[in-house]
């Protein structure tokens, strides 16, 4: 990818050298994804320029990197004027799954809302190492996971992304490679920004004021930086879009049976829950179907086309919800940076920065939903007359009632975080070996608390008295029926059978707000010496050693009477930590002109698993100024997180298919700990591209990069509905996790292991080409990757490879982003396009309509198994005002998604809150319409 600088640098050649003095104080040189850095002249020539950047541990010039590196530039991002950076770099084809606070909204027992942490490769987030000026953050959740929002978002320069495996180089959790966020150290003066944003529908209103100032003193040999910033995001609570208003599920067929030639599933919209209403609905005894409407009225349910818990037709719009979620959270964030450096002497540099970020986030999640599974007595006095004579008729004593709960508020995450990072270091340079060397120390401490509260949650003990209201004997009064033996219980009667016939002081006895609070902390120490200590017939020896020691840890807090019985949260407090000491040696051998090797080796140990030994050996090969060919094989580690190891426990209410009853929705208690036993994952990473510049056509270069990424004993986790479908199958491993209530499960315990195999494949495609057009300067630039392989094998089940799954659960099979920048004083204009190729719901899916061959858990058959792709279209235009005094001001107007296109439809279903989901994949497509964005820049 080509480097894009500053206008100045866009419109005459400036040779500069240039670096930082962090842990990665190591660079080198680059253009495109590795090739030389040109500039070119209004006459049309070329001049190289030297452009450090980091992708490795060594300073080079010239050197040429066998790891492929993706870089953002600041006007890249200044032209984009994301409300946050992450919200740029995950437009990024290789950055895919990433966690936004649009896709983890409803992650109340987890603690995620709101985060942006980035996933390269599909792989996972906890697979990503996310640095800041080549140095370790403080996670912001107990998986580890980065949130981006914490960095001095005024102060990025740019953004590195080196795909591929680096464990070696940068240190162990860099699996699926490096993100690596540089700050701009050598800022002068003030500089700052004030925008607004709004959807074209009116909603989601965005505020950003952000300031960055550069201060030198004591004659420049001291620099002093500040960046301060507040955000404000509206949100959207609902799902307010026409798109999402058809009833779009996958459901069991009603027509299926084994052998019946139909399909098991069917893809289709006008359907809906047929075993819960918002009011509620009797699904047993005769009675079934009669329903509750608004005040209690009694009418009678049209099912349509029903096979439990699924209708098409009928009722279908009455029963919706899935309109109850945020469709956008509710944000604010701010956060305020400083930094200052002095230099002692001309060879020694000493540096202390600080950093704090507060971020609140709010939003809803749901209804609370009961599917079927409430037991109400035929002597309830909330039962209309008629009703209760009927049951009596029948000599019914009592009926299960489903329902959505529309006199519940809806479900709400709140969480708060504040992020403390303090960094003191030096750097410096020495003579050692007749060669001048560089270095560099740090020392960083990082503390993250979180206030985790999901709101409006009902306690199931409570809702379980509230709900048996009978008439106290002799009068009409309404009361609870343990009120009865337990008169000072405080017992408010609770009515399940209608839509707005309960009281606040009812829903005040029912619901509760579970909360816990939790503290992470990071500890990191490390040092760095690089230097070129001999030379060969071809050129300079360089190397680069260094230490690092890391203590991880977390604690927390969470008040008895919320640590269970709640329909979700139920948090417990996690303690745990762990220490991590390394040490690697990597080099650069030139053997002859044009060919270079690249070795890397580090030691880990793990105070919760042992030693581990990764590695790195690459090269590249110019057999001609044009062409550059580069190879890289490596040994990478991920140790399991402190959630991972340590979690105490959290829980949530869930819905799935259980086979040992017909299938029957089954409402049931999901929890999730940690294990003690887990092992660090190993990962073998091959990477082949070649880089082409040719010199008949100046301006244009391009990369093509291959990359495979095979993990043995990757961790991960089986989903509840997995461990199910395996103990009816007979693998017994599962059969444990599972707990009874009778003949229904009640509870599943879901915890991580040491898979067998997870796989990744694919190739990445990247070219620019800069020309002069119209009076100005024209850049165009494409990058792609294509998803070849996205595999799992727990070593149990059928591997899956979900690479062309445009669901969450892969990525898809192609994604691409393509922009045209005109640049001509004082305008610049930029036009992108970006979007992803068609794919499937599930690869292990069988299509068929009719004639299907058998259906089994491992290959489900189904009508229509595809998803349709989609491309956006952004526009962003900047214009350059003239003020005296101020060294530039601009005002800037951006439209995404200019042509308001609707994200494609993404259903959900059979088991699970699929009812509950917005139908499209939030993650993969544009799920806010047309966006505009207005602001000033200024700097002077």
């Amino acid at each position: 990818m080509t480097i894009h600088q500053s206008r100045a640098a866009l419109r005459a050649p400036v040779g500069r050298k240039a670096g930082f003095a962090g842990a990665s104080a190591i660079a080198i040189v680059l253009a495109l994804h590795g090739g030389a850095a040109q500039a070119q002249t209004p006459g049309g020539a070329t001049d190289v320029q030297e452009l450090v950047v980091t992708g490795t541990r060594i300073v080079r010039d010239g050197y040429q990197a066998p790891t492929p590196l993706t870089v953002v530039s600041e006007q890249e991002l200044a032209a984009a004027a994301p409300s946050n950076v992450a919200d740029f770099v995950n437009d990024i084809p290789s950055i895919a799954g990433s966690n936004t606070p649009q896709t983890s909204n409803a992650s109340i027992s987890a603690g995620t809302s709101g985060v942006n942490a980035l996933n390269l490769r599909a792989l996972g987030i906890e697979r990503t190492l996310v640095l800041l000026d080549g140095q370790r953050s403080v996670g912001s959740t107990i998986t580890g996971a980065v949130d981006v929002n914490t960095f001095p978002q005024g102060l990025i320069k740019s953004v590195e992304i080196v795909t591929g495996g680096a464990s070696a180089a940068y240190g162990s959790d860099a699996v699926s490679g490096v993100v690596n966020f540089i700050l701009d150290k050598d800022l002068e003066g003030v500089k700052g920004s004030v925008e607004y944003g709004q959807t074209t529908y009116g909603d989601d209103d965005q505020y950003r004021v952000n300031i960055s100032a550069g201060l030198p003193f004591a004659g420049g040999r001291g620099k002093v930086l500040f960046n301060a910033e507040l955000v404000d995001r509206e949100g959207i609570y609902g799902v307010p879009r026409d798109w999402n208003k058809n009833g779009w599920y996958i459901i069991t067929n009603p027509a299926y049976a084994a052998g019946n030639g139909q399909p098991e599933w069917l893809l289709t919209p006008n359907a809906g829950l047929s075993n819960a209403t918002p009011g509620g609905i009797i699904v047993d005894t005769p009675l079934r179907g009669t329903a509750f409407g608004p005040g209690g009225a009694v009418y009678q349910q049209a099912y349509g086309t029903t096979r439990d818990p699924w209708m098409i037709g009928g009722d279908w719009q009455a029963v919706q919800v899935n309109d109850k979620q945020s469709l956008d959270a509710d944000e604010r964030r701010k956060g305020i940076f400083g930094r200052a450096s002095f230099d002692l002497t001309d060879s020694l540099s000493i540096f202390g920065q600080a950093s704090y970020n507060e971020h609140a986030s709010l939003g809803w999640t749901g209804v609370q939903f009961n599917q079927g599974n409430v037991t109400i007595r035929s002597d309830n006095a909330f039962l209309p007359a008629a009703i209760r004579q009927q049951l009596a008729s029948l000599n019914i004593a009592s009926f299960r009632l489903g329902t959505t709960n529309a006199d519940l508020p809806i479900r709400k995450t709140d969480n708060k975080r504040s992020v403390t990072r303090i960094v003191v270091g030096a750097n410096g340079r020495l003579d050692l070996l007749g060669d001048e060397w560089t270095w560099d120390a740090y020392y960083q401490r990082g503390r993250t608390e979180t206030f985790e509260m999901a709101r409006d949650i009902t306690n199931n003990a409570r809702l379980a008295l509230a709900q048996d209201a009978v008439f106290r004997p002799g009068t009409n009064e309404i009361v609870c029926r343990s009120s009865l033996t337990n008169p000072t219980n405080g017992c408010v009667p609770f009515n399940r059978m209608g839509i707005g016939v309960n009281s606040p002081e009812a829903l005040a006895y029912i619901l509760g707000n579970p909360y816990r609070r939790q503290f992470f902390t990071q500890n990191v120490a490390a040092a760095n010496l690089a230097g070129n200590p001999f030379s060969t017939w071809a050129g300079p020896v360089s190397v680069a050693v260094g230490v690092e020691h890391r203590k991880e840890a977390v604690s927390g807090e969470v008040p008895t009477e919320y640590r269970s019985g709640w329909f979700v949260g139920n948090y417990l407090p996690t303690f745990g930590s762990y220490k991590v000491t390394e040490g690697y040696l990597e080099t650069v051998v030139p053997l002859w002109e044009g060919l270079d090797l690249n070795a890397a080796v580090r030691a880990t140990n793990y105070s919760t698993s042992g030693d581990v030994v990764t590695w790195k050996i690459g090269a590249t090969y110019a057999p001609i100024p044009d062409v550059r060919f580069r190879v890289t094989r490596s040994r990478d580690i991920r140790a399991p997180n402190l959630n991972e190891l340590f979690a105490a426990g959290t829980s949530r209410t869930n819905v799935l298919v259980d086979p040992f009853n017909n299938n029957q929705n089954t409402q049931f208690l999901e929890v999730t700990t940690g294990n003690l036993a887990l092992k660090p994952e190993k990962a073998d990473t091959w990477g082949l591209g070649v880089v082409l510049q040719p010199s008949f056509l100046p301006g244009f270069a391009a990369a093509v990069d291959y990359f495979n990424i095979r993990i043995d004993g990757a961790i991960g986790a089986v989903s509840a509905q997995t461990i199910v479908d395996r103990c009816f199958e007979g693998v017994s491993q599962y059969c444990a996790a599972i707990t009874r209530s009778g003949n229904l499960i009640s509870r599943v315990s879901v915890s991580p292991f040491n898979f067998a195999e997870r796989e990744a494949e694919g190739i990445d495609f990247e070219a620019s080409y800069r020309m002069e057009l119209a009076g100005g300067d024209l850049t165009l630039r494409g990058v792609a990757t294509y998803y070849m392989k996205n595999y799992n094998n727990n070593g149990i089940d059928q591997p899956t490879d979900r690479a062309g799954e445009n669901t969450a659960n892969g990525p898809p099979e192609f994604i691409w982003r393509a922009t045209a920048t005109w640049l001509s004083d004082p305008w610049t204009v930029q036009l992108t396009a970006r979007g992803v190729s068609e794919g499937v719901y599930d690869n292990s899916f069988v299509e068929c309509v009719s004639s299907c061959p058998a259906s089994t858990i491992a290959n489900r058959t189904i009508n229509d198994n595809h998803i349709d792709g989609a491309y956006y279209l952004d526009a962003a235009v900047s214009y350059d005002l003239d003020f005296a005094g101020m060294e530039s001001t601009q005002v800037f107007f951006n439209v995404n998604n200019i042509l308001n296109r609707d994200p494609e439809i993404v259903a959900y279903g059979p088991a699970g809150t699929a009812y509950g989901n917005p139908s499209t994949n939030q993650g993969v497509y544009d799920i806010l319409g047309r966006v505009y964005r207005v602001g000033l820049r200024f700097k002077y």
